[in-house]
């Protein structure tokens, strides 16, 4: 079993070889600059890591990681528009919009969800791409709700907004790994909770969202309890889980 950091290296060199459409031209530029963004590749090492849990080799499953951090890329890039957060920076550099001007940088999302559908698309059976399809309009629904104010909770919200990604991680891996969707609900409700789990701990570290409504004690118990829960998912398992233990604690335990 390969390890995080073994598998996000995976990650990093399937991107940074990814062969982007020709017909991108000048585009293609901006894609690569918000992919190349320092990000933890979180998202893609889990799929990769369930998909080896499950039976498959990580290899096997990269185009399925690499569209769901396309995905990832692509609601950044948005996100840091002036119409939605107006954010100029991104991890300590210039946004891609603020790096290549706005009509650019909203056609640099809307490049990198079409490539992420191409990747997926790659497999011979539509499940994947039918799982990434839902997972980003969950995701965009979730988006609506935040810039709107219309969540009717705050479940509701992260399960959309953050949660449908993470959901997808693990969703992914096991079509790849051609694990039968009646053996699929413990993988399913892991993955469930590690996005949970990822909102709480990223509110946290920014002093919002649970850290508002709930108060900092409060919101540690919450996180505490939703890597429990994802941890007793993973005992239900029957499968070697213990990379997939070492994320859930490595979540828990991120400063940053």
């Amino acid at each position: 079993m390969l390890t995080p950091d073994e598998l996000r290296g995976l990650v990093e060199d399937y991107l940074g070889g990814l062969a982007l459409t020709p017909e991108l031209h000048g585009q293609a530029e901006s894609v690569r600059y918000a992919l190349e963004g320092g990000g933890k590749r979180v998202r893609p090492v889990l799929c990769l890591a369930t998909a080896e849990a499950a039976g498959a080799s990580p290899e096997e499953a990269l185009p399925a990681a690499a569209a769901l951090e396309l995905v990832h890329s692509f609601s950044l890039v948005h996100d840091d528009l002036p119409a939605l957060d107006d954010d100029q920076l991104r991890r300590g550099r210039p946004s891609t919009w603020a790096a290549y001007g706005e009509a650019v940088g909203i056609l640099a999302g809307d490049a990198l969800l079409a490539e992420a559908f191409r990747l997926v698309l790659s497999y011979p059976a539509p499940h994947a791409g039918r799982e990434l399809a839902q997972a980003t309009l969950g995701m965009i629904g979730g988006q609506y709700l935040d810039v709107t104010g219309t969540a009717p909770d705050e479940e509701t919200l992260h399960r959309l907004k953050t949660g449908c990604l993470f959901a997808a991680a693990v969703g992914l891996a096991l079509w790849v790994a051609e694990v039968p969707e009646a053996e699929q609900a413990p993988w399913r409700a892991f993955g469930g909770e590690l996005g949970l789990l990822f909102q709480i701990v990223d509110d946290i570290l920014d002093g919002d969202g649970y850290v508002v409504t709930h108060g900092a004690a409060e919101a540690r118990r919450l996180a505490d309890e939703a890597a429990g829960r994802a941890q007793a998912a993973l005992d239900g398992i029957g499968a070697d889980t213990s990379v997939l233990e070492e994320i859930v604690s490595g979540l828990k335990a991120r400063t940053a």
